[in-house]
């Protein structure tokens, strides 16, 4: 008996402001065509299915986890991950105060966090210790225990109000 192999998909994905045509079996994750076709390896694939948040990457400028989508679902939206959010010699507001916090350790979840928290803080600029730790609920760290990240998060948010923090 033969197999029936589907044929790949032929897709035109927005990432990070740049356009890729490319061709992926139907199934295939948008966590795997970042990291494996696309080399935008910050997008962390923890769990695989949607709790720890370390997939956590932007449609449209909204927080989705990248291991439950396929890829195939983003033709005609906007795709933004890690690697479009500040520079190593110019880190964005939310990153300086997580490493002047102290906010990361191993690394493996900042880049879902970074995402979840670049999206929240442009929707709301003023967050209580409260609100971000029930936002950050989605996101899980097995090393921080999660005061600094808060911590961190209240700092960006009233730099980006223009306070002194």
């Amino acid at each position: 008996m033969n197999a029936h192999k589907p044929k790949p998909l032929t897709l035109s994905l927005s990432v990070n402001g740049q356009t890729y045509d490319l061709q992926v079996p139907a199934r295939k994750l948008l966590s795997d065509v970042l990291r494996e076709d696309l080399g935008l390896t910050g997008t962390h694939v923890g769990c695989e299915h949607g709790v720890c948040g370390a997939c956590t990457v932007l449609i449209d400028g909204r927080p989705a986890r990248a291991c439950l989508t396929f890829a195939a679902q983003m033709e005609g939206h906007d795709i933004t991950t890690i690697e479009a959010v500040g520079r190593p010699d110019a880190l964005s507001v939310l990153q300086q105060a997580l490493h002047e916090e102290h906010g990361l350790q191993c690394g493996f979840c900042t880049p879902g966090i970074v995402m979840t928290f670049e999206h929240y803080l442009r929707e709301n600029s003023a967050p209580t210790a409260d609100e971000v730790r029930d936002v950050l609920s989605g996101n899980l760290c097995r090393c921080t225990g999660y005061q600094n990240i808060v911590a961190a998060v209240l700092k960006a948010a009233a730099r980006m109000r223009g306070e002194a923090a």
